[in-house]
């Protein structure tokens, strides 16, 4: 016979176990989704609106009744352009928050951060922006342009469309700007471009003082070839560099500039009047006359309550991305990452340029690129695209140690580096 004291032991117990298991019900009420996008600091001007985006998605997919019978929870960090504050981010979303997938980062070095967290505790990152390739992981779906699907284009459209000759690689100094000046630098050799005629050069984030920069690609560009800039200077470093292009007199008739980090976004904080016909080349542009993307800027400003607000192509990579999990989870009837990893292979989805993207068994999708004019309303008229789809390729054709290796996840491969030539798969992932 129980005593009273043991009673209340008991009681106590089932309370205690009753809220347990009530707060356990309650969180198995929502599928968390985390997002990871620096709010403050130097990138905030590139990431919130990336965050803002997935807000949207999230409320959206939730008015068509979730997912699973079960409403999607976004769950905000802000990583505040930290570098190891990133992945220390991501570890607080996936132990502690227990979201079933992330979307975020921008620059490659915060996803380099994240990555060795995602790959240790098994879980998913959607990473939206252009990168540097060289890299293929089972834990990352990379929805931004790979390097043949945004860099070797738009250096194509230079040579061919324009006649440039000599070339300057600017890039703010880390991994994605290296990595691509590395390829485009060896893209050019190999199409008979001397070395004299490429100048790179470097600067860190949040670079403002861009007088004496701007002038020695003014110096380079007087040699007397046509000369063009090719740019992968990131973040808020753009505004004083496009500001002092327009001082010094740099027009897109003499010295045209094309980036890879620049898009609406940042272009809607400076004026555009003295950058009119510069060039960025992305997959994706907000001029793009289709259904799917008048439909998705008339939800964004909805959403925003803003309609001066601009949509770019990250915000597009997102919008893939976001469905492509959303139609995976469907598929695998579970958010298991593993189910999800099998299940999103070869999933395709409306782009919003008017066709459909897929995601291919090395975790990149298919894309078309575009080449933009800046135009006087801080819009891009688009000048030349693909005919088609490219297929983003995780390694790149044009580096000795790359161009014998393929990506390929599904079984029996499930290999992100497998050597054509040797026949070994270098590592489990990358």
């Amino acid at each position: 016979m129980l005593s009273m004291k043991s009673l209340k032991k008991t009681a106590v117990g089932l309370a205690a176990t009753a809220m347990f298991s009530g707060s356990a019900l309650a969180a198995e009420d929502t599928i968390k989704v985390g997002i990871l996008h620096s709010l403050s600091g130097t990138m905030a001007i590139s990431e919130t609106t990336l965050k803002d985006t997935m807000l949207m998605l999230i409320e959206e997919q939730n008015k068509k009744g979730g997912l699973l019978g079960k409403k999607l929870e976004a769950v905000v960090v802000d990583p505040a352009s930290n570098w190891p504050l990133f992945a220390e981010k991501a570890r607080e979303l996936i132990e502690k928050k227990k979201v079933s997938a992330v979307f975020g980062c921008w620059t490659s070095v915060s996803r380099k951060s994240v990555l060795p967290v995602f790959e240790e505790l098994n879980s998913l990152l959607f990473y939206p922006v252009q990168y540097e390739g060289e890299e293929s992981s089972k834990n990352v779906f990379y929805t931004g342009a790979a390097p043949n699907q945004q860099a070797i284009p738009a250096v194509d459209y230079l040579m061919n469309e324009i006649g440039v000759e000599r070339w300057v690689l600017e890039g703010t100094d880390y991994v994605y700007p290296r990595t691509t000046n590395k390829i485009l630098e060896a893209y050019l050799k190999a199409k008979g471009v001397d070395e004299k005629d490429i100048l790179i050069n470097y600067t860190p984030f949040g670079f403002a003082d861009w007088q004496s920069e701007v002038a020695k690609i003014k110096k380079f560009g007087s040699a007397g070839k046509k000369t063009a800039v090719v740019s992968t200077v990131n973040g808020d470093a753009n505004v004083p560099f496009y500001k002092e292009l327009g001082n010094q007199g740099i027009s897109a008739e003499d010295i045209p500039v094309v980036a890879f980090s620049v898009g609406e976004e940042e272009l809607s904080g400076i004026d555009t009047k003295p950058l009119v016909g510069h060039l960025a080349a992305w997959n994706y542009f907000m001029s793009v006359d289709s259904e799917t993307n008048d439909s998705f800027i008339e939800a964004w400003h909805a959403y925003i309550k803003d309609k001066k607000r601009v949509t770019n192509d990250p915000m597009e990579a997102h919008y893939i991305g976001f469905n492509m999990w959303v139609e995976a989870v469907k598929k695998a009837g579970t958010t298991d990452p593993a189910a999800v990893q099998d299940a999103i292979i070869g999933v395709a989805v409306p782009n919003l340029t008017g066709g459909l993207s897929a995601m291919m068994p090395n975790h990149h999708i298919t894309k078309p690129v575009l080449i933009g004019e800046i135009q006087k309303d801080g819009q891009f008229e688009v000048v030349w695209e693909t005919s088609g789809l490219v297929v983003g390729d995780a390694w790149s054709d044009y580096l000795p140690g790359s161009k014998d290796l393929i990506s390929d996840w599904r079984v029996p491969l499930s290999c992100g580096n497998y050597n054509v030539k040797t026949g070994k798969c270098s590592g489990q992932n990358f």
